[in-house]
């Protein structure tokens, strides 16, 4: 009979135990702070984590491009415009490099890194001209654009602008956009900001600790 009283005395005592844990594990998780983020990611890392909103796109292939094409995948995007003869070709380069450097050196993932081209410039840019455009510097790359809208209701999203000039007497014209490239994460979070100058192997660093970083405190 005692045996009995104290088996069901342990069975009581356990359940008991078990209960406050899962009630005090919760708190705790609230009461540790994360640790900071290493200093090479001060000035790149964004200090608040916005999911990215709605929003629709067309990209290159004809498929259509919403915010649930950044999940489960860290996503590199840039914006700009085919017609751009300087940042755009040298940014979409870097970021070939990067993609390259990732698979090769394995110092962050790369098999579920994607790199996004939002094309500012509708009007000349077909989804022909823009799929030809973005391959030129790598197959996997994924080239969108849209209505102006659409551009803008993205482009707000991340903080990106753009301005096209006056057409000169030929009809060509430039347009002035945002050079920095925007980090998504696979909860879909705008996490990072790369600013000029962008260089390969600065980003692949930096991207390394980020994806460490997260993996840490998520």
């Amino acid at each position: 009979m005692a045996l009995r009283k104290n088996n069901r005395f342990f069975a009581v005592g356990a359940l008991l135990l078990a209960g406050i844990f899962l009630l005090v594990m919760p708190v705790a998780r609230v009461l540790v702070k994360p640790s900071p983020p290493p200093a090479e990611l001060q000035g790149v890392l964004r200090t608040q984590l916005d999911r990215i909103g709605a929003f629709q796109l067309t990209g290159h292939s004809g498929q259509l491009i919403t915010q649930d094409n950044f999940r489960s995948k860290w996503s590199f995007v840039f914006f700009g415009y085919t017609s751009c003869p300087d940042v755009c070709p040298a940014t979409l380069q870097v970021l070939n490099a990067v993609h390259q450097l990732a698979s090769e050196q394995r110092a962050a993932p790369s098999d579920n890194m994607q790199v996004m081209f939002i094309s500012v410039d509708p009007g000349r840019d077909t989804l022909e001209k823009l799929g030809q455009y973005v391959t030129h510097f790598n197959t996997r790359f994924i080239g969108a654009t849209a209505d102006k809208k659409h551009i803008d209701r993205v482009a707000s999203l991340f903080g990106a602008a753009y301005l096209p000039d006056v057409e000169n007497r030929g009809g060509y014209y430039m347009v002035n956009h945002t050079s920095a490239i925007f980090l998504v994460d696979p909860r879909g979070r705008l996490v990072a900001t790369f600013s000029q100058p962008h260089r390969a192997n600065n980003i692949l660093s930096q991207y390394a600790k980020i994806n460490a970083y997260f993996s840490g405190i998520d």
